[in-house]
C-alpha cells in the first residue's frame, strides 16, 4: 500500500504537505471589524471585535484585548452561514449545536462579511475537487454487503427444511468435486497411455519392416511369435477395469445420481424460496416502516433539542417575527418575574440585617444635625391665592412644560373614578385600590392606571421626597438595572435616564424623563396642601435612543395629601396623628411588540407590589424621626 493510500484509509490529512492547485490562491488575508453578537437574553446584543483568519472566526470583547486571547472561535470548515430572513443586518453561523448570532452595522457590511467567510471556506478546500481527492474513502465490501448477510441470516433461522437442503447441496458438491478429480485423473492416464501405445506401435512396425523372416528346421517363421506378443501388449489397456483400475460404469452411475440429487435439491430450494417470498416481503415492509418511524422520532427529537439549546436566542425574543407564541411568552415572563422576586427578597433580607447592625449616618435627611437641602426649609403656610408654589430658583428651560403637567394632574388625576370614566377595579388590598382603563392604539396597550392608598405615620412631603430623590432610588426600586442623572435643571427638577432590567423574552426597555417635585397650596385653609412628583418623557441630546433597547414613553404622577388628626390635650403632633393619602397615576407607552395580555397581566401584578414596597420603605425610613410637613 502506498503512502497516499495509507493516508486515505486513516482519513487524516495532518501528515500531508499542502499542495498548491493551479489557479487557486495559497492564502487569504485577515478580515476583522466590529459586529454585534447576541450574548444572552439578559444582556442581549453586545459589540464585539470579530476576526476572520485561517478559516477560523474568533471574537474578542474589544480590539484592545486581541493580545490577551479570544473569547470564542468557530472553525468554518463545516459551518453553515444563514442570512436572516427579515433582519437585513443579521447573519447566523452554526456548527453542530453551537450558533453565533451576529449583526452588522448595515446590509452592505453583512454582505462583506458573508463574502469574506465564503472566500475563506473556498480557500480551505472544503467541498472542492482537490479536497475530495485528498480525503480517503472508508467503504469496504463487508459494510456494503452487511445488509444482505443480515437478512439472509435472519431468514434461515426458522427455515429448517431449506437449511437441510443446503447442507445436502454441500454434500453433493463434495462428492461431485471428488468425482471430477477422479475423472481428471482418468483422462490424464488415458492421454499418457495413448501416447505410449502409439510410440510402441510405431516401433513394432519399424521392426517388422527391417527384420527378414528366419527359418528353423521345422520351417516356421520366428518373428510371428514376437508379433503376437506385441499385440498382447498393445491391447493390454482394454481390460474391463480400465486404466488404474477405475470402474467406469460405477462412476457414471454415481455421477448421474449426484447431478440428479443436486437438481432435485435446487428445485426444492426454489419452491421454498417462492413460498417464503411473501413472508420476507412482509418482514421487509415491517422493517422499513419501523425505520421510518425511528427516523421521524429522531428528527423530532433533534428539532426539540435544537429548539431547547437555542431557546433564548434572538429569534425567540419580542419582535414582529418572533417564533414564540403568546402563551409561551406569558409563561416565560411569569417565570422570570418570579425569579426576580425571589432574588430581591433575599437581597432585601440581607439589607435589613446589615441596616440593623449599622448605626444611623450623621447626615440623614431628618436628623437634627443633617445638612440635606430640605432640613433648613421652613414649613410654608397655606395661601388661598396661590395654587402652585414654584421657587424662583426653580426656573429652567422646561419650566413651562412642568407647570402645565402639574396643572393637568391636579385637574384630572384627582377626579373620582366613578361616572363615565370607565375605570375598572382590578386589585383591592386593604386601603389600596388599583384601577385600569383599557386603551389600545395601533395594537399597543396604553392602559392608564390609577392607584389610591392611605399610609399612616408619614407625610406627603416625605413620600414625595423619597420618590423623587435618586439617592434613595435603588433602595426601593427593584426593576432598574442602572440609572443616571443626565442633567440637573434645579434643586427640584432633573432629567433622568433609567435602564430597566430585562424580563425575557420581552425586549429590554429604557426611559428618559424629566422628574420635578412641587408643593401645591390649597385654595382654602380647610383643605390640606398637596405634594406632587411628576415624571414625563423628554428628549435629550446626551441620551439618544439605542437599537438595543425599546424606548418607553411615560407620564407618571405621585400626588400626596397629609391629613392631621388633633392630638389629645396639649400633646404635640406625633406620627400617630398623621395620615398620607396617595394617588398614583401612570400612563405608559411600552412600545415594542409585547402581547397585550402579557402587558396587562404584568401591570396588574407589578404596580400593587411596587406601591406596597415603596410605602413600606418610607415608613421604615421615617420611623422615630422628626416629622417633615
Amino acid at each position: 500500500m502506498s503512502d497516499n493510500q495509507s493516508w486515505n484509509s486513516s482519513g487524516s490529512e495532518e501528515d500531508l504537505e499542502p499542495r498548491e492547485e493551479p489557479g487557486h490562491p495559497v492564502g487569504i488575508g485577515e478580515f476583522s471589524g466590529v459586529l454585534s453578537k447576541w450574548t444572552n437574553y439578559i444582556h442581549g446584543w453586545q459589540d464585539r471585535w470579530v476576526v476572520l483568519k485561517n478559516n477560523t472566526l474568533s471574537y474578542y470583547k474589544s480590539q484592545d484585548e486581541t493580545e490577551y486571547g479570544c473569547r470564542g472561535s468557530l472553525c468554518l470548515t463545516k459551518a453553515v452561514i444563514t442570512p436572516h430572513e427579515f433582519d437585513e443586518c443579521r447573519l447566523d453561523i452554526s456548527v453542530n449545536d453551537s450558533v453565533w448570532y451576529l449583526r452588522a452595522q448595515d446590509p452592505e457590511h453583512r454582505h462583506q462579511w458573508i463574502d469574506s467567510i465564503e472566500l475563506h471556506r473556498a480557500d480551505s478546500g472544503y467541498g472542492s475537487e482537490s479536497s475530495l481527492r485528498r480525503h480517503g474513502s472508508m467503504l469496504s465490501l463487508t459494510s456494503a454487503t452487511s445488509g444482505y448477510s443480515a437478512t439472509s441470516t435472519s431468514s434461515f433461522k426458522k427455515g429448517h427444511s431449506l437449511r437441510e437442503k443446503l447442507a445436502e447441496m454441500e454434500t453433493f458438491r463434495d462428492i461431485l468435486c471428488r468425482q471430477v478429480d477422479t475423472l481428471q485423473k482418468y483422462f490424464d492416464s488415458c492421454a499418457d497411455a495413448v501416447s505410449k501405445d502409439e510410440l510402441q506401435r510405431d516401433k513394432i512396425v519399424e521392426d517388422d519392416e527391417d527384420d527378414f523372416p528366419n527359418t528353423r528346421t521345422d520351417g516356421e517363421f520366428l518373428h510371428n511369435n514376437n508379433n503376437n506378443g506385441s499385440k498382447e501388449k498393445l491391447f493390454q489397456s482394454l481390460s474391463p477395469k480400465g486404466i488404474n483400475g477405475i470402474d467406469f460404469k460405477g462412476e457414471a452411475i454415481t455421477f448421474k445420481a449426484t447431478t440428479a440429487g443436486i437438481l432435485a435439491t435446487l428445485s426444492h430450494c426454489i419452491d421454498l424460496m417462492v413460498k417464503r417470498e411473501d413472508s420476507w416481503q412482509k418482514r421487509v415492509d415491517k422493517e422499513m416502516e419501523k425505520r421510518r418511524r425511528i427516523e421521524e422520532s429522531y428528527k423530532s427529537a433533534l428539532n426539540e433539542l435544537k429548539k431547547k439549546s437555542h431557546f433564548g436566542g434572538p429569534d425567540y425574543e419580542e419582535g414582529p417575527n418572533s417564533l414564540i407564541n403568546e402563551d409561551e411568552f406569558f409563561d416565560a415572563v411569569e417565570a422570570a418575574l418570579d425569579r426576580q422576586d425571589k432574588i430581591e427578597e433575599q437581597c432585601q433580607t440581607e439589607k435589613t440585617r446589615l441596616q440593623r447592625s449599622s448605626p444611623v449616618p450623621p447626615g440623614d435627611v431628618y436628623s437634627s444635625t443633617g445638612t440635606h437641602r430640605f432640613s433648613d426649609k421652613p414649613h410654608s403656610q397655606p395661601s388661598p391665592a396661590l395654587i402652585v408654589m414654584a421657587p424662583p430658583h426653580d426656573v429652567h428651560r422646561f419650566s413651562t412644560e412642568v407647570e402645565e403637567m402639574v396643572q393637568s394632574h391636579m385637574t384630572y388625576s384627582l377626579q373620582d373614578v366613578g361616572g363615565d370614566a370607565n375605570w375598572q377595579l382590578v386589585v383591592e388590598e386593604g386601603e389600596m385600590k388599583v384601577y385600569r382603563r383599557e386603551v389600545e392604539e395601533n395594537g399597543i396597550v396604553l392602559d392608564p392606571l390609577k392607584a389610591t392608598h392611605s399610609v399612616k405615620g408619614v407625610t406627603g412631603h416625605e413620600v414625595c421626597h423619597y420618590f423623587w430623590d435618586t439617592a434613595y432610588r435603588n433602595d426601593w426600586e427593584t426593576t432598574i438595572e442602572n440609572f443616571n442623572v443626565v442633567e440637573t435643571l434645579s434643586d427640584n427638577a432633573a432629567i433622568v435616564y433609567q435602564l430597566h432590567k430585562r424580563v425575557w423574552p420581552a425586549s429590554q426597555r429604557d426611559v428618559l424623563y424629566l422628574s420635578a417635585m412641587r408643593k401645591v397650596l390649597a385654595n382654602n385653609e380647610n383643605d390640606p396642601d398637596t405634594w406632587l412628583v411628576c415624571n414625563f418623557s423628554v428628549d435629550h441630546e446626551d441620551a439618544q435612543p439605542s437599537s438595543r433597547c425599546v424606548r418607553a414613553k411615560i407620564n407618571i404622577a405621585m400626588i400626596c395629601q397629609t391629613l392631621v388628626s388633633p392630638p389629645e390635650g396639649d400633646k404635640e403632633i406625633s406620627r400617630d396623628n398623621i395620615l398620607c393619602k396617595i394617588t398614583y397615576v401612570a400612563n405608559v407607552n411600552p412600545g415594542g411588540w409585547a402581547p397585550a395580555s402579557v402587558l396587562r397581566a404584568v401591570a396588574k401584578r407589578e404596580y400593587p407590589k411596587f406601591l406596597k414596597r415603596f410605602t413600606s420603605y418610607v415608613q421604615d425610613k421615617t420611623a422615630g424621626k422628626p416629622i417633615l410637613f
